[in-house]
Parts: structure tokens; C-alpha cells; sequence
């Protein structure tokens, strides 16, 4: 993946998959959803998409079997529908499930919300799976790149922000980092962000809030922008994509980086 470019990230939010509390019971139609939202996002534009659990709620610490299969069946149909790259999520902290879903549909990255440390959050406390997840990648060794979270939202942290930088990509082995607001959808501090691409060896990924609006003032301060509420119909986060609001976002970032050349 060439963040030299600057990649925009586009979300596919997926419904409750089967297992979860809000499952409805329609399993065709959180695939045609899924693969609806992945159409446009490529069609806009975007350099990548990301799926993920996001409507399983309440989320568990790390998923069953139920959530593996559905979500592995519903990545590799949009896998089949779009060629740019791939990415997994499975929340809340599943980088083990989120990589081995991605080695079997040929996935590019995962993202992984508490690769080191430690994170105090709705779920209780989590701790970092860094050595499960390095023992995996050696196990099934691959070209699927890591994002990992420091000071992940919806989530209360204690140690230095500085230092869990270095341990995430040093110590965790983190192939980029994400950096994130308090919550899905809030901007990121723009302090933090700064700091984060200043010491950071590795990629920094701006993880949510990310808009039309302040795109231009988070451009100099990451390699790549995770978008997911804002492409949604009305800017709302359970939404489909919306292709107006996504190829706006993508014409503003070509501007950007004509601007930069």
C-alpha cells in the first residue's frame, strides 16, 4: 500500500452479523449491503476499504466461531466484488480473528484497537495481544500489513501517549498507527496527531472524525485517513455510503495532493 500517496480509507459499517444480539436474521441482505457500500467506495475513488463488526453490539472481547465464519463469508464476497485492497476489523479486540480472516480471503490489513498496553473500556479491562497475533503472522506468514490503534476510542487510557507509540510499533511490531478521537465519528486532537507523525518510525493513520471540513488541516499530519461516518447518507454512522459525499472527499484529496506535487 503506498502511503506515500496519502490513502483515504473508506468504511464498510456491517449490520449484526449472526450471533450477535441485533441480528435480524437476514443474512442475504447484510451481504448485498456490504457489497453495495464497497462498490461505491471504490467507485468514488478510495485507495482501500475496511470491514468490520460494527453492529454487533454489545460487543465481547474477542469474537466466537459464529462471527468468524459470517464475518470471513462476508469479506470474501466483497473481496470478489472490488479490487482494492482489503482490510478486517473485528472488534472488540479480535487481531487474531481479524488476521485469520484476512489470510483466507486474501485480505491486505487488519486493524487492531489494543495491540499493546492496556485499555480500560465498555468491554472491561483489554490487554494488549501483540505476541498472540506475532506468533500468527509467523505461523501463516504473509504480506497483511498491521494497524494498530494508540489510545484507542470509546476507551480510557493511563500511560504516556508518547510512549505507547514506540511500544506499539517497536515492542508491538505495528506496521502503521491510528490514531483516534474519543469516540466513533469525533476528530481527532490535532496535538496528538501532530506528535504521533513527529516520532512515530512507522505510518500514522488519522482513525475517525475525519471530514470534508477538516481534511485539508489533518493533510500534513498523516499518511492515511480512515473515513466512515462522514461518506454516510446524512453523515449518519449506521447509513449506506453515500456516493456524492464519497467522491467529494476523494476530488478534495486529489486537490490536496496536486497542491503537494
Amino acid at each position: 500500500m503506498d502511503f506515500e500517496k496519502k490513502l483515504l480509507i473508506g468504511m464498510v459499517h456491517l449490520k449484526p452479523l449472526p450471533g450477535s444480539y441485533l441480528y435480524d436474521g437476514d443474512f442475504d441482505s447484510i451481504i448485498e449491503r456490504a457489497i453495495a457500500d464497497a462498490r461505491t467506495i471504490e467507485k468514488a475513488g478510495f485507495d482501500a476499504i475496511m470491514v468490520e463488526n460494527f453492529g454487533d453490539v454489545p460487543f465481547p472481547k474477542y469474537v466466537d466461531k459464529t462471527t468468524v465464519a459470517s464475518l470471513a463469508v462476508v469479506a470474501r464476497a466483497i473481496r470478489e466484488e472490488v479490487s482494492i485492497p482489503l482490510g478486517i476489523n473485528v472488534l472488540r479486540n479480535d487481531g487474531v480473528a481479524a488476521y485469520s480472516i484476512a489470510y483466507a480471503v486474501k485480505a491486505d490489513f487488519i486493524r487492531v484497537n489494543v495491540l499493546s498496553g492496556v485499555a480500560y473500556t465498555d468491554q472491561g479491562i483489554i490487554e494488549g495481544i501483540a505476541h498472540e497475533l506475532a506468533r500468527l503472522r509467523k505461523l501463516l506468514p504473509s504480506k497483511i500489513k498491521v494497524f494498530a490503534d494508540v489510545h484507542v476510542k470509546h476507551a480510557v487510557h493511563f500511560g504516556d501517549f508518547e510512549d505507547s507509540i514506540r511500544d506499539t510499533v517497536e515492542r508491538g511490531l505495528a506496521d502503521a498507527v491510528v490514531i483516534s478521537g474519543r469516540t466513533t465519528g469525533s476528530p481527532v486532537d490535532l496535538e496528538r496527531l501532530r506528535l504521533a507523525k513527529k516520532i512515530s518510525p512507522v505510518p500514522v493513520i488519522v482513525g475517525s472524525g475525519t471530514s470534508y471540513d477538516n481534511l485539508p488541516m489533518l493533510w500534513n499530519y498523516a499518511d492515511g485517513f480512515i473515513v466512515g461516518t462522514w461518506i454516510k447518507r446524512c453523515g449518519k454512522v449506521k447509513n449506506e455510503v453515500d456516493p456524492e459525499r464519497a467522491e467529494r472527499l476523494v476530488r478534495l484529496a486529489k486537490e490536496l495532493r496536486e497542491r503537494r506535487v
